[in-house]
């Protein structure tokens, strides 16, 4: 909520691709149908964006969107303070 009430539009490739995934008949993470569409439909989903945020433990995949957001020339941040806009909206009283 703090990306969005700072005037940005948070967008998770998941929130794409596991619809499709679905679609496709995927069975499993790894099998063919994911691996068209997984990762594939988050970079396309990266050309469209102006920044990543890099959150979370270890992650491959994590990994990679932010060496494609790099490639591509985004901003990449690593907190939500960090974006602008966000960091008076994540202290005390913040929804």
């Amino acid at each position: 909520m703090p990306i969005f009430r700072a005037g940005h539009v948070p967008v998770i490739g998941e929130w794409l691709a596991l619809p499709l995934v679905h679609s496709a008949g995927s069975q499993r993470v790894g099998d063919d149908p994911f691996n068209e569409i997984f990762h594939p439909i988050a970079i396309r989903l990266l050309e469209k964006c102006d920044a990543v945020l890099r959150v979370g433990g270890p992650s491959a995949g994590a990994d990679e969107m932010v060496r494609v957001g790099r490639q591509l020339g985004l901003e990449i941040y690593s907190s939500l303070e960090e974006i602008p806009g966000c960091s008076e909206r994540t202290g005390a009283g913040a929804r």
